[in-house]
């Protein structure tokens, strides 16, 4: 427990410090695990691959999924299939060929397991990097969705490997029928768990026990496909996907608002918490290869790393040609960034960590493996950014500070509610109340129109809006603080009524920009 909590307070410090040197999050934590793992008196941690892949990868997964735009993911389904995929077979046997050159003794079984570790990028590692930058739409729909997929194509190479090496034999059309149905298996448990989690959604109607039941979700999806021997990955996925589409008919708004928070922490958490503890493998993995040369070893990690990082280009550049003849072409720019976006992280080691204790070179595995997280995340981590920066991807803010096309869907539903106030306006009952709306909702809905139409006269009166009510709830706050402090008035209910006013502060920041 008190390693726990002493690693999380790391995170936070390394978080800041992240910041504050403009260095990518996961990076810093990598390489303070390293130092860590050999200061005196720092306890050994030993990751436990079972506990790395059940217990991290489910929620960061469905985290992931959950915010996939699910249009943009179908109308990308073949290029995220061949990332995901493609990819992920083509590097595994490159990797397995390069391994058998490199280590002539490593039998091909070995070399596939090797060349199967390696193969996905990891979803952490480049939300972590990129998501502090504005990218088009497509390139981050593309590494999104190869990130949700790659898992499970490279998980069913491994277990290929491992019981090839066992048997010692390689039959590749048994594992192209492995994959087809563990992937189809993976699909189908996570659809069943996400409809009797959607089930149960419709009939709870209490936040808190909704949002312990999207965390039992993931994990019982993940946990229910592994015991059933098809993709845990693709079933959590499914899940996510699913309660995604359907949050906003079953979980009511504060119910969304505060799982979306409790989520972002647990996911702040866990990636944390991932990254520091493959630092702190360093340790362990060096004790595995006294046997081993320094030199040897370091041309071994230098030539695999690269070797992995050209495997993607390699794949990303023709993969891009054949979609550009079939008249779906995307600039160079964008398949720089998509080759160089594909560090590998927390699944990559936690499956070779997972290998047999008598499968062959097992420790010269691990170690291969451990250089390749490590290469790929301090040298393209570091360098993502700078390079998205200088082909001039970024993203540049809308001119008008506000996307037009969301100013424009604000203004639609400005109106709807407008036109839902106005039907009301003669109605015996409610009339009285709804003629005292009208000029406050007919206020908001022209507003909103003359936002969607942008220019400077808008922007300006945005600017106005917004100072104006800011100042109205920063005034309400002190109300609020000078009865705290006399002490007069229940803290529940200043609670309550402070809530509201961020609620509504919240709103207006998004609204008005």
């Amino acid at each position: 427990m008190q390693l726990v909590l002493a690693l999380m307070g790391a995170c936070v410090l390394l978080a800041l410090l992240a910041r504050r040197l403009q260095l990518p999050y996961a990076v810093v934590l990598i390489l303070a695990g390293m130092v860590l793992a050999f200061i005196p008196g720092v306890p050994v941690v030993t990751l436990d691959p079972a506990l790395a892949l059940a217990f991290f990868l489910p929620p960061l997964l469905q985290g992931s999924a959950y915010r996939t735009d699910w249009k943009a993911f179908r109308r990308d389904l073949r290029p995220i299939l061949l990332l995901a995929v493609g990819a992920v077979i083509f590097t595994a046997f490159l990797m397995g060929a390069l391994a058998r050159v490199l280590v002539p003794e490593m039998p091909w079984a070995a070399a596939l397991a090797l060349g199967a570790i390696l193969a996905p990028p990891d979803a952490v590692a480049a939300a972590a990097v990129l998501q502090r930058l504005n990218l088009p739409r497509r390139l981050v729909t593309l590494l999104e969705g190869e990130s949700l997929m790659n898992d499970a194509t490279a998980l069913v190479l491994y277990r290929f490997a491992i019981a090839a090496a066992a048997v010692g034999t390689l039959a590749p059309h048994m594992a192209a029928a492995s994959f087809l149905a563990v992937a189809a298996g993976g699909v189908v448990v996570g659809w069943l768990v996400a409809r009797a989690t959607l089930w149960a959604l419709a009939r709870l109607n209490d936040t808190l026990l909704e949002t312990a039941l999207s965390f039992l979700a993931c994990y019982g999806a993940f946990l229910a496909a592994e015991a059933l021997s098809v993709s845990g990955v693709l079933a959590v996925v499914t899940t996510g996907i699913m309660l995604s589409r359907a949050q906003y008919r079953v979980l009511s708004a504060r119910t969304r608002i505060e799982t979306r928070v409790v989520w972002q922490f647990v996911e702040f958490v866990l990636t944390s918490l991932v990254f520091i503890l493959i630092g702190l493998q360093l340790r362990a993995v060096l004790e595995g290869l006294a046997g081993r040369g320094v030199g040897e070893l370091a041309w071994l990690a230098f030539a695999v790393s690269a070797g992995l990082i050209a495997s993607r280009f390699l794949w990303v550049f023709v993969a891009g040609g054949a979609q550009a003849l079939l008249g779906d072409r995307m600039p160079v720019a964008q398949l720089t960034v998509l080759s160089w976006a594909g560090m590998r992280g927390v699944v990559s080691l936690a499956a070779a960590i997972a290998l047999p204790l008598d499968f062959p070179e097992r420790e010269l595995i691990v170690f291969l493996a451990f250089c390749a997280i490590l290469a790929t995340l301090v040298v393209q981590g570091t360098t993502l950014g700078w390079l998205i920066r200088r082909l001039g991807l970024v993203q540049p803010p809308h001119r008008d500070g506000i996307n037009l096309q969301e100013a424009a869907l604000r203004h639609q539903a400005a109106r709807a509610m407008l036109g839902a106030i106005e039907t009301r306006a003669t109605d015996v009952l409610y009339g009285p109340m709804a003629q005292d709306l009208l000029a406050e909702h007919r206020d908001r809905a022209a507003h909103l129109e003359r936002v969607s139409r942008g220019g400077g006269a808008a922007s300006a009166e945005r600017a106005a809006r917004r100072a104006l009510r800011l100042e109205g709830l920063e005034a309400a706050r002190a109300v609020l603080r000078e009865h705290h402090a006399r002490g007069d008035v229940p803290e529940d209910i200043l609670t309550k009524l402070a809530e509201e006013l961020d609620y509504e502060e919240n709103r207006l920041r998004r609204a008005l920009g």
